[in-house]
């Protein structure tokens, strides 16, 4: 196993990932919070602002001049502003205003006449420029109130309230550099204080990530010393109930399945080779005396007619013995690495069609069948590869003319399939019931007979992956009854009470 490397060129770290991530949240959860406060003072400031002037102006509608407004709004106490300390570059029109008459006033007095036209003004007027629409319209008609922005050219640097009078409209104007003064402040302070936030949750969350991400590192180590080493046998400790814990969890499980995978496939091949060292000793002994026996043809040191076609028959039966235990091997093989899927089906249909089979391979042999009908999800192919070894150990060990007997019901629960095939052959001893499926072993009387001692493993891995059970015992007859039970799919219902079909 080639181990990859911990970090990809130009990709972060889980740590700075996570750090960065949360530096990127609270970055935006504070710009989001901060623009939010900056906008609603800003709002609240500039209502504030028109309320003052509303009222400004009501007093100055009152008044006889715009300097007695001026004095009755004591405009007096109002600093001017310096627009030179404050703003370097303005507009062509506000430096001209600038340089003739100073710096803009904090309040401007303007009254109109009905026509819209300023008739009197205190000092600085110029700044707020003509009159505009609204406030012609209101002196001409002599009712309502307007609140607009106003300043020279596109700079607007008044706030102006204008109400109606007798003679035509009176207009209030209020300096607002102050006031985007004090916003401007505000927002430098919102990004001061959101780049601090920011830069303390990434300290903060690489902290936290390096706390919470500390088991996975170890984790992690574990894994690529597994990696290392191969050591299948290594168990990585759990601690708490958390996703870590579930991860390490699972791969000990892995790590468990894997080793009695690696276990399996030790002994197969252990298994494989001490079964096949037999067959092969002797086909090549065989086929070294059929050689020898030809070297000597010329010095009539032949084999005789009898013997050479008996060595002949013995290479036959060993090729077909190592065939078939190849194919055998074969099978068990592709059960542990590419298991055929589950399907419904009824496996009545699976026994007639391996019965079908057993008739053909075995024509001296009488089956006797009495199925039920055992509806249930599994694997046709395999399912049919477990009925017909069973029947051909069944047929193997019957006298010529023998009746193998193939029953299939179903349990007084209801639950479960039951598959007994029994023969009239010599029966299966006692000690040997409960090793006849494992791998490769044969009792002492069937080792003279043909066989891999395989089939019945095959039988049992079969059995195994429906969840069901296989036993061996003794039939009526004295011979080998062997029993397999499956469980039944709820489907089976429709079939409570039918009989079984006998053939």
């Amino acid at each position: 196993m080639r181990l990859r490397p911990r970090h990809r060129p130009g990709r972060l770290s889980m740590h700075a990932r996570v750090a960065l991530l949360t530096a990127i949240g609270v970055m935006f959860a504070v710009a989001v919070v901060s623009l939010s406060g900056w906008y609603m003072m800003r709002k609240r400031m500039y209502e504030n602002l028109d309320a003052q002037l509303q009222s400004d102006a009501q007093t100055a509608a009152q008044a006889e001049t715009p300097d007695d407004a001026l004095h009755d709004m004591y405009a007096a106490d109002l600093p001017a502003s310096d627009w030179r300390d404050e703003m370097d570059d303005l507009p062509a029109e506000a430096q001209r205003l600038l340089d003739a008459d100073g710096p803009p006033p904090p309040i401007i007095v303007r009254f109109l006449d009905a026509d819209g036209v300023p008739v009197s003004s205190t000092e600085g007027a110029e700044w707020l420029g003509s009159a505009h629409p609204p406030p012609i319209l209101i002196a001409d008609r002599r009712i309502g109130v307007d609140l607009d922005d106003a300043g020279p050219g596109e700079l607007r640097v008044y706030r102006v309230a204008t109400v109606a009078t007798d003679d035509g409209a009176v207009q209030v104007a209020r300096l607002v550099t102050g006031i985007e003064g004090v916003l401007e402040d505000l927002l430098f302070l919102v990004a001061y204080v959101g780049f601090l936030g920011a830069l303390l949750s990434g300290v903060v969350g690489w902290g936290v990530a390096r706390t919470g991400l500390r088991p996975l590192h170890r984790l992690t180590g574990a894994v690529e010393d597994v990696a290392r080493t191969q050591d299948l046998h290594s168990v990585i400790t759990v601690d708490g109930q958390d996703e870590i814990a579930r991860l390490a969890t699972a791969f000990n499980r892995m790590m468990t399945a894997l080793n009695t995978a690696k276990a399996a496939q030790q002994q197969l091949v252990q298994d494989a080779g001490h079964e096949l060292r037999t067959p092969l000793t002797s086909l090549r002994n065989n086929v070294e005396l059929l050689t020898y026996a030809e070297t000597q043809a010329d010095s009539g040191r032949t084999l005789a007619a009898e013997d050479r076609a008996r060595l002949l028959r013995d290479l036959g039966t060993q090729a077909e013995e190592l065939t078939a235990l190849t194919a055998e091997l074969v099978e068990l093989a592709m059960e542990n690495t590419d298991p055929e899927p589950l399907v419904p089906l009824d496996l009545a249909d699976v026994v007639h069609g391996a019965v079908t089979r057993a008739r053909a391979r075995w024509p001296g042999i009488v089956f006797a069948v009495t199925i039920a009908h055992a509806v249930m999800d599994g694997q046709p192919g395999g399912l049919a590869r477990m009925v017909l070894n069973l029947l051909d150990n069944a047929a193997k060990w019957s006298p010529q003319g023998g009746v193998v007997e193939v029953r299939l019901r179903i349990s007084p629960s209801g639950g479960r399939a039951v598959l007994t095939v029994a023969d009239e052959g010599p029966g299966i001893g006692e000690p040997d019931r409960p090793k006849v499926f494992e791998r490769f072993y044969r009792a002492a009387e069937a080792r003279s007979m043909p066989g891999s001692g395989l089939g019945l493993a095959i039988v049992a891995q079969v059995v195994a992956t429906h969840g069901g059970d296989a036993e061996a015992g003794a039939s009526l007859s004295g011979g080998a009854e062997l029993r397999v039970s499956l469980p039944v799919s709820g489907r089976q219902r429709q079939f409570l009470g039918k009989p079984a079909t006998a053939s």
